[in-house]
This record gives C-alpha cells, sequence and structure tokens, in this order.
C-alpha cells in the first residue's frame, strides 16, 4: 500500500509539533525517520493511527489514494508492552481479540508465526522467561499478525543491548526481505538507519518538517562494514548536525 502525507500539522494548544509535514511510502518500501530528541517523530506515527487526545491534526493522511487514518497501520512502540500474567501466545493475539476474533482462530494464526519469528518453543513461555531480543521478536509478531498492511516501528531496539541490538537489525532486515512489509522506522540510530532503510528522512527541531532525504543506494542484503553505508551515517550526521 501506498502511503500519502501531505501538510500534516500537529499542536497541542499554542505548542506547535510538527509543522507542514509531507512524506511518500511506497509499497513494500522501507522508510526510516531520524531527528533531535522530542522533535515530534513519534506524534507523527500518533497521527497516522489516530491514537493523539487533545491535540489539533491539519493535512492529509491517504494511502492507495483514499483517505484514511488509523486501521491499515500497524503500530510497535518503543517498548514491548507484554502483560506478564498472559503466555507469550496469549500476548500475541491480543489485538486478534479486540478486532473480534475469536481465542481458538487468533491463537492459530499467532501460532503459525512462532517459527518464523524464532519464539518455536516458547507459545506456553511467560515474558519475564524472554531474553530482550525475544520479547521484542514476540511484540513484533503481536503487530504483524493483525494483518495492517503498513509496520510503525517506534524505536523497536533502542533498549537492548548493542549485540542484542545488532542481531536484531539482521533479523528484522531478513525478515522484512522476506515478507515485503511496508515499514516506516523511528530511529536514532543513524547506522540503523542506512543499514534498514531504503530513504532516510531527516526531521528538524520541533515543531518537526522534513529538511532532507537521503537514499541508501546499497544492494542487499547488505554488509555493516561496507564502505557506501559508511557514506550515508556521514552524511546524516552531517545533516543533523547543521
Amino acid at each position: 500500500m501506498k502511503v500519502t502525507v501531505r501538510e500534516l500539522s500537529v499542536a497541542y494548544g499554542a505548542l506547535p509539533v510538527l509543522d507542514d509535514v509531507g512524506l511518500d511510502v511506497a509499497p513494500g518500501e522501507f522508510v526510516a525517520i531520524v531527528g533531535p530528541s522530542g522533535c515530534g517523530k513519534s506524534t507523527l506515527f500518533g497521527a497516522l493511527t489516530g491514537i493523539l487526545d487533545g491535540a489539533t491534526v491539519t493535512g492529509e493522511i491517504a494511502v492507495d489514494g483514499g483517505p484514511v487514518r488509523g486501521a491499515p497501520f500497524g503500530l510497535m512502540p518503543q517498548q514491548d508492552l507484554l502483560f506478564p500474567w498472559r503466555t507469550v501466545l496469549d500476548n500475541t493475539t491480543i489485538g486478534l481479540e479486540v478486532a473480534g476474533v475469536g481465542r481458538r482462530a487468533a491463537r492459530e494464526r499467532a501460532r503459525a508465526l512462532f517459527a518464523p519469528f524464532g519464539l518455536a518453543g516458547f507459545e506456553d513461555a511467560r515474558p519475564g522467561e524472554l531474553s530482550g531480543g525475544m520479547r521484542q521478536r514476540a511484540a513484533l509478531l503481536r503487530t504483524v499478525v493483525a494483518g495492517r498492511e503498513v509496520l510503525l516501528l517506534d524505536e523497536p531496539f533502542g533498549a537492548l543491548d548493542a549485540l542484542t541490538r545488532t542481531a536484531m537489525q539482521d533479523w528484522l532486515a531478513a525478515m522484512r526481505h522476506d515478507h515485503g512489509w511496508t515499514t516506516v522506522l523511528i530511529t536514532h540510530d543513524v547506522r540503523e538507519a542506512a543499514l534498514l532503510a531504503d530513504r532516510v528522512l531527516i526531521f528538524s527541531p520541533r515543531p518537526a518538517t522534513v529538511v532532507r532525504e537521503v537514499a541508501v543506494d546499497v544492494d542487499r542484503p547488505r554488509d555493516r562494514t561496507d564502505p557506501r553505508l559508511a557514506a550515508v551515517e556521514r552524511e546524516l550526521l552531517a545533516a543533523l548536525r547543521a
């Protein structure tokens, strides 16, 4: 699905957060967004999913040319938000159950993804028994199984240690290649953006708008030691410092 955002502005009372944001995401494309802390990157996801409370939102959000907000977007927030009293399997079915899918059918749909997500054998475990990387895979499985057309990933690996984060980035790159998800990623890590994205959008300080777009013209699968990725990182850092 093609996502189009035009002249999107968000304000809380007299406080502007987003100012005239425009972006396009092609079907199957992976777009990363980087920018200063607190500039409004997560607010963009809130506007797309329609979960902003008390905000004034203006502009156009369209999917495949039709105005829409909320339904096509699957949001994975910064924290995994797994319920400790539910099994991992039952955590991954929450979105389906809320949407009215029966418990048995929801569990069957989610269970089919446990092996490709590297979680086979942990269906009946509790979240506290999982590593940080496994918890994030479970959270992404919960997002994917809901059947949304566009994945919105809000710093999904920001709380992980460096080694786990690296492994999760490689895993996400492989999964995205296999499934062709349309994906928008918010990250503070320019190396992560260069490694995963087809294009990187740079946000200004608040009120945020898109000030630069950087294409990552590097074939997949990507090698972290590729000097072309290092050049993209330098370009992103220079743009952020400017």
